[in-house]
């Protein structure tokens, strides 16, 4: 008799030859063209900000591996991603004690309470952000950050000149300008047309699923476009929020986030457009300019109860002859 025991692990069983340091490294090509815009804009204080935060998101990464007695996982490349998205979401101008604090809680209460790697219902990045933001919201003026700059377009905020001048001023930025990078802003977030291009190369590669970014992009459209058909004096095109502020970096880049998104496709199809639905309804009528940080939050939030949706399973309810 044979007594040779067969050990199976867990599935997948079938391996494609991918990993996290492939999905982790396309993220970062794809967030290259629109960082490097940002460098090239805002000067060497924006090139700091980048690499101060890449490397202190690595460097508290490093730091939980040793206090938890758990292998390196830096080669993974995951914090590096966390670092330079949150990097890109900061003024050029963003002072360092900033950064290396923003960057302790995105990789230390963003990712390790919670487990590390897959085990973040939040996006580890927009819980940095929405701390930072609660607690100084000062550095986030992206007007005052940029006073002693000089641009040759409108050096307004845009979301931030809706909000506080009329929907008028909205005829400030028009969408090509917005696209080309024409406004004040964020690192990473001024460069529409980069921001698009690296999103629709995840796309394309099978990283990020199409349905979160249209039912994201549908939502903000669709929302916007009935708030300016009701009142468009008081509230600008849904073009104008589309190509301003956080818009297509949380659309591309962070609802689109593995662990805090959906893996079915209506669930999918729901969590974006509530997303997008969610930025509106602050940009519109709630208090703060942009929004979009809170209502990715708050998308996250409610991803396991939106990830029950799914189809009958075939035979379900069935009784035998």
């Amino acid at each position: 008799m044979n007594n040779t025991k067969l050990i199976v692990s867990h599935a997948p069983f079938w391996h494609d030859g991918d990993s996290l340091f492939q999905l982790n490294l396309n993220y970062l090509i794809a967030l290259l063209p629109a960082a490097l815009f940002g460098i090239l804009q805002f000067g060497a204080t924006a090139l700091g900000v980048l690499t101060l935060s890449v490397a202190f998101a690595m460097l508290w990464e490093t730091i939980m591996n040793l206090v938890s007695r758990q292998d390196m996982t830096i080669g993974n490349l995951e914090s590096a991603v966390i670092g330079l998205l949150f990097g890109m979401m900061l003024p050029a101008t963003a002072p360092w004690w900033i950064v290396v604090i923003g960057t302790f809680v995105c990789v230390v209460i963003g990712k390790y309470i919670f487990g590390g790697t897959g085990g973040n219902p939040f996006h580890p990045t927009l819980v940095g952000m929405a701390i930072l933001m609660m607690s100084w919201p000062v550095y986030f003026d992206f007007d005052a950050a940029y006073v002693s700059y000089e641009f040759d377009f409108t050096a307004l905020a845009p979301l931030a000149a809706v909000k506080f001048q009329g929907a008028g001023a909205a005829e400030l930025f028009p969408v090509g300008g917005l696209l080309a990078g024409q406004e004040v802003g964020a690192i990473g977030a001024v460069f529409g047309l980069g921001l698009i291009i690296g999103g629709v190369y995840l796309i394309l590669r099978g990283y990020t699923r199409w349905e979160i970014v249209v039912s994201f992009l549908a939502g903000i459209i669709i929302t916007g476009g009935l708030f300016s058909l009701t009142n468009p004096d008081a509230y600008p095109s849904p073009l104008f929020h589309l190509f301003s502020g956080y818009t297509l970096l949380g659309a591309f880049f962070l609802a689109t986030e593995n662990s805090s998104s959906p893996v079915n496709r209506i669930p999918m199809l729901i969590y974006g457009f509530l997303g997008g639905f969610m930025i509106i309804l602050m940009r519109n009528i709630g208090a703060y300019a942009d929004g979009t940080v809170l209502a990715i939050l708050l998308i996250n939030l409610v991803n396991p109860l939106i990830d029950n949706i799914r189809p009958k399973a075939l035979g379900k309810g069935v009784t035998n002859a």
